[in-house]
């Protein structure tokens, strides 16, 4: 380049869903969510509850607040810090990339002290143990002792590319221990209107199978039709 890039870049306006909006997808799992968008929504598996969800309890809502770190650096993650609200979950692309850790226990415990609800990356994480007693939510790859640089470029705010979705500041972030869904900006109204109704059709099939269900109806009538083959 003739020119090198400015180690930071960041959106000077962060939106943000309203305090109703939020409180919306509080306590609702992660597959109503992916239900009301039509079954998609969903980040790559890869990106999972750390430990498993075993140690910390990975259950968060709210507003995705995104930093963009190429492969191996964190200063976008760093500079993220001192933008975001309580409530947010950074959402932290590292360009998938494992050979070092996207975040540890420092960060994670800024996070907290800033009153994050989670904690977001496509690449592994380090400090075990730190993290758990920070206490925030997190959704990585893995665990890796090794640390990442700080030296840039990154960009704060700015849509990302992570687990095979593109993430926008503001997007609404749903995770529990069956991963990470992300409802777009723009669709969140929506997603929520949808979603009382998914709440009703799995509470009446809930109590239909702990009352003895043992098929879908519609699949049982198929069997029946031209729709089904049978073979010798």
């Amino acid at each position: 380049m003739i020119e090198e890039p400015v180690s930071l870049t960041i959106a000077r306006t962060l939106r943000r869903p309203t305090d109703a909006q939020i409180e919306a997808f509080q306590g609702v799992p992660t597959s109503f969510v992916a239900d009301a968008m039509g079954g998609g929504g969903a980040l790559s598996p890869d990106i999972a509850p750390l430990g498993g969800g075993r140690d910390l309890a990975c259950v968060a809502a709210g507003p995705a607040h995104t930093a963009d770190n190429g492969p191996a650096d964190a200063l976008a993650t760093f500079a993220a810090l001192n933008l975001m609200c309580a409530g947010d979950i950074v959402v932290a692309a590292f360009g998938a990339h494992q050979g070092c850790a996207a975040a540890g226990d420092r960060v994670l415990g800024m996070v907290a002290n800033s009153g994050g609800g989670g904690f977001v990356t496509d690449g592994p994480v380090r400090d075990y143990a730190g993290i758990v007693a920070a206490g925030v939510p997190v959704w990585c790859t893995g665990i890796t002792p090794s640390s990442p640089f700080a030296s840039g470029p990154g960009r704060v705010g700015l849509p990302v590319s992570l687990g095979g979705r593109t993430v926008e500041n503001g997007d609404m972030i749903v995770g529990d221990r069956d991963g990470v869904v992300v409802v777009p900006f723009m669709e969140i109204d929506a997603v929520i209107e949808r979603l009382e109704h998914i709440k009703t059709l799995e509470a009446k099939l809930d109590a239909e199978v702990a009352a003895g269900r043992k098929h879908f109806d519609h699949v049982a009538a198929m069997l029946n039709t031209n729709a089904t083959r049978y073979v010798d």
